[in-house]
């Protein structure tokens, strides 16, 4: 018996590693070119206005066809097939930014990429947590976000290193590598957990017996509904990242120092996402998330203020806290609050009704700071978080809880 477990312990950790190291090359991919593009976009005559709509275009899309992928996810007996297309599609357009010349042909790149992020990511999220104790659930997610922001290090590091000598074209050329590195990882490392390959006992039960509610029949507790509310209001002030890079730039950071902003950022994140994955195993996941809102409402006053360049550069480095305390911690608090036969689902709304928020906040953040300057729209940011978090305060309980 103590046999059998340790056994499919350590088939679990496998997969978990394999998820990990994945999303550790694909991000190292698309950071190289994510840090670069708003200087990029400046580069071919776009502005504000244009990367609002390319960001906030490109995020929805993923959230769109998240809602349906976490439909699938639920209904298909396998889903690495899924997965590992996701990750193909989008390594395999991520290098044509380097034939771009026009800001609509970024955004047709940036469409696939994120179509792709959609299909493979409530799949993916579900794969997971059958491969793990719901007990583990934080540190298994914590674990994946690590790995992935690690890659977000790497990325702005080489692209820091190599910007100089192979132009910014020529970064979008290089992340062709650790691209094809991430589908390797993904056809070879990644095994399938719908099959009973390295489910635990507990987590097979609960899938095998399960049986998939239709789509339109399907009722969520409440709690799942109250933290979707909550996440979406913070996400209305949550537009694209690339909008701190490029307030950064207005204030006097150099475009070439972008790549460096980013790897400011993921070092905090790296460090802290894990554990604070491993904690919300233990502790209230809304106490720790609202933490990260106060984190972002902090990071994104200083955004707004900008007092000095060393200001700025610190808020960035704490920033990468905020993702740390809300990432995996919210994706958790997601499952662990619905039944097994519907997490995909579950993942799918989440994702999509916090990513169309994203998609207005990165629009009204573009037009914002056409009409009234860059300041205005990261005060309402900052508003907002602070009241996101004492909202998940007040309807969080002491201790996490999961559904019958």
């Amino acid at each position: 018996m103590y046999g059998a477990r340790k056994i499919e312990r350590n088939k679990s950790s496998r997969n978990l590693y394999a998820f990990g190291f994945t999303s550790l090359f694909n991000d190292t991919a698309s950071e190289m070119a994510y840090w670069v593009l708003p200087a990029f976009l400046s580069s071919i005559g776009a502005g504000p206005a244009q990367l609002g709509i390319i960001e906030g275009i490109a995020e929805s899309v993923a959230s769109f066809v998240q809602l349906f992928s976490g439909y699938i996810a639920d209904r298909i007996p396998r889903r690495k097939p899924v997965v590992v297309g996701g990750y193909l599609a989008a390594n395999f357009v991520k290098p044509l930014l380097a034939l771009a010349t026009s800001w609509p042909e970024v955004l047709a790149v940036r469409f696939v990429d994120r179509f792709s992020k959609g299909m493979r990511g409530a799949p993916r999220d579900v794969m997971v947590a059958e491969s793990v104790d719901k007990t583990r659930l934080g540190n298994a997610y914590g674990l994946i976000q690590a790995l992935d922001s690690a890659g977000a290090i790497l990325g702005p590091l080489l692209a820091l290193l190599l910007v100089a000598h192979f132009g910014l074209r020529g970064i979008f050329w290089m992340a062709a590598i650790p691209g094809a590195l991430c589908v390797l990882v993904a056809i070879f490392g990644i095994k399938e957990t719908n099959v009973g390959v390295g489910i635990p006992t507990r987590a097979r039960t609960e899938t095998t017996l399960a049986k998939p509610a239709p789509a339109l029949a399907v009722r969520f507790p409440a709690a799942f509904y109250y933290v979707l509310a909550v996440v979406t209001l913070f996400s209305l002030g949550n537009s694209s990242d690339m909008f701190l890079v490029l307030r950064a730039q207005s204030i006097g950071i150099p475009a070439t120092h972008a790549p460096l902003l980013g790897l400011v950022f993921n070092i905090m994140y790296t460090v802290f996402a894990w554990p604070a994955g491993r904690i919300s195993d233990r502790f209230s996941r809304r106490a720790i998330a609202a933490a990260g809102y106060a984190v972002f409402a902090v990071v994104y006053f200083v955004f707004a203020a900008a007092p000095s360049l060393l200001a700025v550069w610190c808020a960035m480095a704490f920033y990468g806290l905020f993702y740390a305390l809300t990432n995996a911690v919210l994706k958790a608090l997601v499952v662990e609050s619905v039944a097994a036969d519907v997490r995909g689902r579950a993942l799918g709304i989440y994702f999509f009704v916090t990513s169309v928020a994203i998609l207005v906040a990165s629009i009204i953040t573009g037009q914002l700071w056409k009409h009234y300057g860059g300041g205005v729209p990261f005060y309402l940011s900052s508003g907002l978080a602070l009241l996101s978090a004492g909202l998940l305060l007040i309807g969080g309980g002491a201790r996490n809880k999961t559904p019958a």
